[in-house]
């Protein structure tokens, strides 16, 4: 996943969630301070620690993510039973 190198995943911190080099910023609360409204400019100002490639990173990454294909089980697992 070198395209989301901002985000690291250690276990024992932020409970193995998705933060940013390390610090205690998950990616799931910058997508959900941008889903509620919070501009790029003030995520920045309210955490000195992130810089704007991991707003845009964490959004890349939240793409990604949504747009993996899903396949409800009642389905995979019918056609597995004819």
């Amino acid at each position: 996943m070198a395209q989301f190198d901002q985000i690291t995943f250690t276990p024992g911190v932020m409970g193995g969630r998705g933060c940013f080099r390390g610090v205690r910023i998950t990616a799931g609360m910058v997508v959900g301070e941008i889903g509620a409204g919070t501009s790029i400019e003030q995520l920045l100002s309210d955490f000195p620690d992130l810089e704007r490639e991991d707003v845009l990173q964490t959004l890349r990454y939240a793409a990604w993510r949504i747009s993996e294909r899903e396949i409800p089980l009642e389905a995979a697992g019918s056609s597995c039973l004819t």
